[in-house]
């Protein structure tokens, strides 16, 4: 089974037995800049100095990515000038969360639950209904990151988002930073990949720290 970039960093963050997402925000905005990557990736989205272009609206074929490349569509039409990626991401990240957990229910890879807190508010949970993919996904990234395998282009994608996010801890609860960091950081310079592929990795990057940035100076100010 194939999933995209943005459901491996939800199934990273979503705790297997509870479903509750773990550094849901910082999450979130991995997802919402995993999907964008995807797009770039597949030739229906480009993103060229912090600015994002649809390029192409032919369907991938894969519904969560074509949901999101219509919304750009549809968002990016209305204005003057390319819009920032970084709006799109601020726009969006909430919203692709949902999308992205909706679409692992579909795959059966997470279920549903609903509690009640304080017995009123009604809140959902997602926890793990099939690990095959999340095992699969985590052998992957220690094979990479601990074992110094070579990246293909996804999986270089996936851990420049993780790595600009700080998402260590999801990837790797186990280890410190200190000790995923280095490698990390160079799986995504990708000196290995082409010239497309290390751009649209290092625009995403840029715009991952941006927002992510900007809303830890708004949470503390």
């Amino acid at each position: 089974m194939t999933v995209t970039l943005g459901e491996e960093i939800m199934l990273l963050s979503l705790d297997d037995e509870s479903g509750v997402a773990k550094e849901r925000q910082s999450a979130g905005w991995a997802v919402a800049g995993a999907i964008v990557l995807e797009l770039v990736m597949a030739g229906r989205v480009s993103v060229d100095g912090g600015r994002v272009t649809v390029t192409d609206t032919t369907p991938t074929g894969v519904g969560l990515l074509d949901d999101r490349l219509k919304l750009i569509d549809a968002w990016a039409s209305k204005k003057s000038r390319p819009p920032k990626v970084t709006d799109w991401l601020t726009k969006d990240h909430g919203k692709a969360v949902s999308a992205t957990i909706d679409s692992l229910r579909e795959r059966g890879l997470v279920g549903e639950e609903e509690r009640k807190v304080l017995g009123v508010f009604p809140v959902r949970r997602f926890p793990e209904a099939d690990g095959t993919t999340e095992r699969e996904l985590r052998a992957r990234l220690a094979a990479l990151v601990l074992h110094n395998a070579d990246p293909d282009d996804r999986s270089a994608g996936l851990i420049a988002l993780i790595h600009a996010a700080k998402l260590h801890r999801l990837a790797f609860p186990d280890r410190s930073r200190k000790e995923v960091s280095p490698r990390m950081e160079e799986i995504a310079d990708g000196q290995w990949a082409g010239e497309s592929v290390r751009t649209a990795i290092r625009n995403m990057q840029a715009a991952m720290v941006a927002v992510t940035v900007a809303t830890a100076v708004a949470v503390t100010s």
